[in-house]
């Protein structure tokens, strides 16, 4: 079993992936949201140079494999921006909620993240045959596990710093 390479600046990026969504997440306050957008862009910008790093350390692409599959990337990940940023949003409105839960909150809660999560799993399904007439379904299946593993990682993340509802 081939082990993922490590980009020397692989748990840098995970950090900065969490501080993103820490970051994001934790201040529900509006006044300090201003001055937080303009180093929020900063760090999104880095982290998405940096995540793909990773993955091009990790794809073992050739020149013609490459041509083809960064700008696939590229798309993908901006749709995966968006299913993240809808995520966001649902971890602030829980923040902002947390204290005060109702049944019909909760509910209503619930049913956004099962729906993100869906949406996340149908871009992979159509994104999967893009990926594979470009690359190898190895290769293929070898960026989606990168891409869980950052997920997964992330998810660690939340898991442990999001409360359970009371």
């Amino acid at each position: 079993m081939k082990e993922m390479k490590r980009h020397p600046g692989f748990t840098v990026i995970m950090a900065l992936w969490i501080l993103a969504f820490a970051l994001v997440a934790a201040p529900v306050c509006a006044q300090e949201k201003k001055a937080d957008t303009s180093n929020m862009e900063i760090l999104r910008e880095k982290i998405k140079a940096d995540k793909k790093l990773v993955v091009a350390a990790n794809m073992d692409l050739t020149e013609a494999e490459a041509k083809a599959f960064w700008p696939i990337y590229q798309e993908y990940q901006t749709k995966l921006t968006k299913i993240n940023e809808r995520m966001l949003k649902l971890i602030v409105n829980y923040a902002e909620n947390y204290k005060s839960m109702t049944d019909e909150i909760a509910q209503k809660l619930l049913k956004e993240s099962m729906a993100v999560e869906k949406e996340r799993v149908t871009l992979k399904e159509q994104y999967f045959p893009k990926f594979q007439k470009v690359v190898s379904a190895i290769k293929a299946a070898r960026y989606f596990q990168i891409e869980n593993k950052i997920q997964a990682a992330v998810n660690y993340e939340l898991a442990d710093s999001i409360p359970l509802v009371q």
